[in-house]
């Protein structure tokens, strides 16, 4: 079984939200066998910006999508995308 790398997107409730807060429960979200490679945030528009995060995670049936619903679940994130994958 190999390897898959995802860059998702979380996309915070509010201009004013602390991305820093978000950055420090992601890696405690993560289902089991996922790892981050990688955090960034990125300037969106008019003092809006998203967290970048690089993940690494076994290509098995699901864990992406778990993956993507445990973001979804940190307090204010707003939403979560898949902006890229592909195997390692």
């Amino acid at each position: 079984m190999g390897q898959v790398a995802v860059l998702f997107r979380l996309m915070p409730d509010a201009v004013e939200t602390d991305l820093e807060a978000i950055v420090k429960e992601v890696k405690p979200a993560l289902p089991a066998g996922v790892t981050v490679r990688g955090m960034q945030v990125k300037d969106i528009a008019y003092g809006l910006k998203s967290l970048l995060v690089s993940a690494v995670m076994p290509d098995a049936a699901g864990i992406l999508q778990s993956t993507e619903e445990a973001l979804a679940k940190i307090p204010h994130v707003e939403s979560v995308e898949v902006m890229e994958e592909g195997l390692l």
